[in-house]
């Protein structure tokens, strides 16, 4: 049983791990897209500088979901083991990747509106000006296809494999 959970909770790692690489072999090209849209709308591209709104991964583009693979593949040594810590560190970990992942997945969904949020809280008006689904659409258009396939497949490890190693947890 704790081999099961071990091995979900690896595919859920790489699944964590997955969000940062992409971001950081497409970032540059997100970021160039989303600058010729701000040219196109008539706002200044050193806006999203000044505001530190990056599409790399940096900050916390890289240290979320890499902490949340390292704690996962944690726990999985720890099942592999055969340590009553992999069960403890499973009812932790992979609750805390299902609900992270719970708000990963609410984020992508509202992801204009809750950018549209933060461009007020900044209270920038050039950001205000910001046709924020097209500024989107144009960043998100620079990823390859099958990186919407892929981030929809993560979604699937992430609630799938969690779930799985909860059950296995509950079993043990």
């Amino acid at each position: 049983m704790n081999t099961l959970a071990a091995a979900a909770q690896i595919l859920v790692a790489a699944a964590f791990a997955s969000i940062p690489l992409l971001r950081n072999r497409f970032g540059a090209a997100a970021k160039a897209a989303a600058v010729a849209e701000l040219r196109r709308q008539g706002v200044r591209p050193e806006v999203l500088e000044e505001n530190k709104l990056r599409f790399d991964a940096s900050g916390h583009e890289w240290w979320a979901p890499g902490s949340f693979a390292a704690a996962l593949l944690t726990a999985a040594a720890f099942n592999l083991a055969g340590s009553s810590w992999g069960i403890t560190l499973t009812w932790i970990f992979s609750s805390i990747a299902f609900l992270a992942n719970i708000a990963i997945l609410q984020s992508q969904l509202g992801a204009a509106k809750s950018v549209r949020a933060a461009f007020r809280r900044k209270g920038d008006q050039e950001l205000l000006r910001i046709d924020v689904p097209a500024f989107l659409q144009a960043a998100e258009g620079a990823f390859p296809a099958w990186t919407r396939i892929l981030q929809n497949a993560r979604h699937t490890v992430v609630f799938a494999g969690s779930a799985l190693t909860l059950a296995v947890a509950a079993l043990v």
